[in-house]
């Protein structure tokens, strides 16, 4: 395909089709021409012949492709929607045709690690923040792109997709990766702040995830409105403990991007990591919910780092100390709860 033939202007790009890249390629095409990258050829030919992929109705301004390298010279501005555990490969991928005008503003609310070569998780001793890399670290790691930005907020595919009125953060270190951001995406359904604590931003759409996970959990035990103001009032707390730890800024974590995410994760059934709890909870397998759940909930990943990062540089975060007791050892829900209750009492304010 000819993308100079195909494209009356030059096209906004989205990397990667799943329910969130579908959204967000909805919000862009209300005003741009989009083109989407898909690696599965079957998908691209669903999405260029009928306007849809896995059921989910695309607007007719959007085409797509599996070829890197058209997509990197058709498009100035890209939109990375990647799980995390794909995201650093398909960003190895893409190196070879970015090029330092592009701009990438990532939807991808988990982390990577970057480790010596030979070392995993398993087999390495400490993880220490130089381990962990969020995002925009692996573009500015992999790529010679330095205009970064990245979405957060309350952002439900599902809502997005049936044009439900909602809102995002663009952060970057650049406010011209914020106003374009802005630019593309705000529409009179769709609010678009901005924030230059990229780092607090993403942590606090990583983090997050944590948290959902519990409330999930807590629903699933049938327990009550007390319980869950309880858990999302403490889990604040923790994710400002872990994210200050790990040079993000106290006032992302306040806005948009970090309680409000917080609170709708913490209680829709649309959300997978609240899923995941919930299923827990009702005394289901962690490997029988994931084998079964169409995208990845990220949650799984960021406990099992984020514990590993706690032992490695004796810090506490009992929340979710206790989750991966649950994913991991077969704890039981129940018993976590009663010993999240019975954590020593600070004041309601001290970060732990």
């Amino acid at each position: 395909m000819n993308w100079k033939k195909s494209f009356n202007a030059r096209p906004i790009g989205v990397i990667g089709i799943g329910s969130f890249g579908a959204a967000i390629a909805n919000l862009l095409a209300e005003k741009n021409e989009v083109l989407v990258y898909a690696r599965d050829e079957a998908v691209v030919k669903a999405i260029n012949e009928t306007h849809t992929v896995k059921n989910r109705k695309l607007a007719d301004k959007i085409k797509a492709t599996n070829d890197p390298e058209m997509l990197c010279e058709a498009c100035e501005v890209m939109f990375p929607m990647i799980p995390s555990s794909g995201f650093r490969e398909v960003m190895v991928q893409f190196a070879p045709y970015l090029h330092p005008y592009h701009f990438l503003i990532h939807g991808t609310k988990g982390l990577s690690l970057n480790l010596p070569e030979g070392k995993t998780l398993e087999n390495i001793t400490r993880i220490t923040r130089e381990h962990i890399c969020t995002m925009s670290e692996v573009i500015l790691k992999e790529t010679v792109v330095e205009r970064i930005g990245c979405l957060a907020g309350p952002n439900l595919a599902k809502e997005l997709l049936e044009h439900q009125p909602g809102a995002t953060v663009v952060a970057s270190r650049y406010n011209e990766v914020i106003s374009e951001g802005q630019r593309l995406l705000r529409s009179d359904n769709f609010q678009v702040y901005g924030n230059s604590d990229i780092i607090g931003v993403e942590l606090a759409g990583v983090l997050k995830n944590i948290i959902a996970i519990a409330a999930g959990a807590l629903s699933g035990l049938g327990l009550g409105d007390n319980a869950k103001g309880l858990l999302v009032s403490r889990g604040m707390v923790e994710l400002i403990h872990l994210g200050n730890a790990m040079g993000g800024g106290t006032k992302s974590f306040l806005g948009l991007a970090g309680i409000g995410d917080l609170v709708t994760t913490c209680n829709s059934t649309l959300s997978r990591n609240y899923t995941l709890g919930f299923r827990l909870a009702q005394g289901e397998k962690l490997v029988d919910i994931t084998s079964d759940m169409e995208e990845v909930a990220e949650g799984i990943n960021t406990v099992k780092l984020i514990k590993r990062y706690l032992e490695s540089t004796n810090r506490r975060a009992p929340i979710t100390e206790n989750l991966y007791r649950v994913l991991f050892e077969d704890y039981k829900v129940e018993a976590a709860l009663q010993s999240l209750m019975k954590y020593p009492i600070y004041t309601d304010i001290d970060f732990l």
